[in-house]
């Protein structure tokens, strides 16, 4: 299987402005090089996390998912990232990954935010998913699910790699650089988390600390505080190696806690 190019966007969002947030990562992508595989945007890239979701939620039809395919389109490239939808009278935070050929998937993030009253108005997913891509198995979740090991787990070698989109404030950044790396050492698989920089709406400061951790723990990359663009290659060999010479995902208790 060949390495993966993945391209992580840290950077600051305009607070509940779709258009100024689609327009500045639309400039974004254009300098990206055409050999990634698939870009990774923040939690809620269209509006900064907010629970103003009666004014700001779009359907799966709307301005934002169809730009996501028109740029997935044009740039021959995977893009994925969370932002507000509303469906049957419900609102999710949801996960959209798009490909290409028009080709759509989504996870509505599982675990809200209760310190922020999250789930009073979102509605909790209740199904994990897998995307292939280029033979790699990914699979993604949002910010608050990086706390819950059970529900990440990677049972059998489910995926190959697991991706965090999240708007992770940069009071919590000791956790949120601990849990990346422990979910990478107890799944033996590749981590990746993006979070945003700057300040939000709500006067929260955000320190980035977008990271990309090898399955052993060790920090490929990682940036703190500074707004960054950085594609890494992925290489699969040391992960099968790693996971032939120590299998430990073969004692891993026989059960499965998530659908």
């Amino acid at each position: 299987m060949r390495d993966l190019n993945i391209t992580i966007v840290q950077t600051e969002l305009y607070w509940e402005d779709i258009n100024s947030n689609l327009g500045h990562f639309d400039s974004v992508i254009n300098k990206i090089s055409r050999d990634t595989d698939l870009i990774v945007l923040p939690e809620m890239f269209t509006t900064g996390f907010t629970m103003n979701a009666e004014k700001l939620a779009q359907t799966m039809n709307g301005k934002s998912v169809s730009w996501m395919k028109k740029k997935s389109k044009e740039t021959k490239t995977d893009i994925t990232g969370s932002l507000i939808i509303r469906e049957d009278k419900k609102f999710f935070n949801r996960l959209v990954w798009v490909k290409p050929t028009g080709e759509l998937f989504f996870y509505d993030k599982k675990h809200l935010f209760r310190f922020s009253s999250e789930e009073k108005t979102f509605t909790p997913g209740s199904k994990r998913i897998i995307v292939n891509l280029k033979g790699w198995k990914i699979c993604p979740f949002v910010c608050y699910d990086l706390r819950f090991p059970l529900w990440t787990r990677n049972y059998h070698k489910t995926y190959d790699i697991a991706i965090f989109v999240a708007n992770w404030p940069g009071i919590r950044s000791l956790h949120w650089k601990a849990l990346l790396a422990a979910r990478a050492i107890e799944n033996q698989a590749y981590i990746i988390g993006v979070n945003r920089v700057g300040q939000d709406g709500n006067n929260i400061d955000y320190s980035g600390d977008s990271s990309i951790i090898d399955p052993v723990g060790n920090i490929i990359f990682q940036k703190s505080s500074a707004g960054c663009v950085h594609t890494e290659t992925i290489p699969f060999k040391p992960l099968k190696e790693y996971r032939d010479k120590f299998p430990a995902w073969k004692d891993a208790d026989n059960f499965i806690p998530v659908p």
